[in-house]
């Protein structure tokens, strides 16, 4: 039996809670792994509140898409994984087949990747995701010289931004509520950073680039800002929405604006995760980065899976900076 993490019907933190339920064995192609850390996703929130890009299919539902552990037992037609090899679990998967909110869960292998033994269990459930939604949104597109602009920059994606746009030649100024974050966020990389509570950021991009405007922005929030976010964008540029923080319709801002030259797009990880040569080079990008240095987990704050509710609430504070992370006791 695991304990595991189900909401029987959509709502706030407290419609989490833990049961036990039997795993099983894994089948074709799949992996049953010792769950030890399990990092929290904004998309998880939005899964439960019943506001995510895909709906929930039944009750109970589970859910979960990042996690640290040990591989328990391997499938039939599962190469590269032993028992006991140290792994991690990537967004890779729907959350209606497969859930990590647990302490022992099936995943498909095709969404485990090799731990390295220097990489303890919390950062190895804190790293990935926001690496590869910052590589495979932004390499391609970055070039040496340009500059970026990163919304909801004291997230983990967005901390992971600032130093992908760095290692890319790129130059990065970082967006936040307050001034209180500045100072992490100048540490982790921002060459600027804007904060919409007290400045006009609109007009403090521009100014920071001579009136010409950023080159990319890369942003989470959404809604009636973007029209401001493409506003100054440089003739040629792109604006990259990859969440909805603002939970407001979001506008094209193309016929307001006069039809300017610049692209707009969406993006999800799953552009990266769920192709394998994309993963592939994704996976060598950010490991190289995490060998040097350039590249680091940043936790938050760590709660007992016991306390799951309170991680989330803590999550939708908006009050941390990088990941929170939900650890197992065995």
């Amino acid at each position: 039996m695991a304990t595991t993490v189900l909401f029987h019907q959509h709502g706030g933190p407290d419609v989490l809670a833990l049961a036990d339920l039997p795993v099983g064995a894994p089948g074709p192609g799949e992996l049953r792994l010792r769950i030890d850390a399990i990092g929290l996703n904004r998309a998880e929130v939005l899964w439960r509140d019943g506001n995510y890009i895909e709906p929930v299919a039944r009750f109970p539902a589970r859910l979960g898409t990042e996690a640290a552990g040990t591989v328990d037992a391997v499938g039939v037609g599962v190469a590269g994984f032993t028992p006991g090899q140290t792994v991690s679990v990537i967004p890779a998967f729907s959350q209606n087949d497969y859930a990590v909110y647990a302490d022992h869960a099936l995943v498909p292998a095709s969404a485990v990747i090799p731990r390295p033994d220097t990489v303890g269990a919390v950062d190895g459930a804190a790293v990935w995701m926001p690496y590869l939604t910052a590589y495979g949104a932004l390499a391609g597109t970055l070039a040496p010289g340009d500059t970026l602009v990163v919304t909801a920059a004291s997230s983990s994606v967005g901390l992971a931004a600032l130093r992908v746009a760095r290692r890319l030649g790129a130059t990065p100024i970082a967006v936040t509520r307050t001034d209180a974050k500045k100072a992490t966020l100048l540490a982790h990389g921002a060459a600027h950073v804007l904060t919409n509570d007290t400045q006009d950021v609109a007009a403090a991009i521009l100014d920071l680039t001579h009136g010409r405007g950023t080159d990319h922005t890369f942003d989470a929030v959404a809604g009636p800002g973007v029209t401001d976010l493409a506003r100054t964008t440089a003739p040629g540029g792109s604006v990259i929405v990859y969440g909805a923080l603002s939970g407001r319709p979001t506008p094209f801002p193309g016929i307001d604006l006069g039809l300017p030259a610049l692209t707009l797009r969406t993006f999800t990880v799953h552009e990266v995760t769920r192709d394998p040569e994309r993963l592939r080079r994704a996976h060598a990008f950010v490991t190289e980065g995490l060998r040097t240095g350039d590249f680091q987990a940043v936790v938050d704050r760590t709660f007992p899976l016991t306390a799951i509710a309170d991680a989330h609430r803590h999550l939708e504070s908006g009050t941390q900076i990088g990941k929170i992370v939900a650890t197992v006791e065995h």
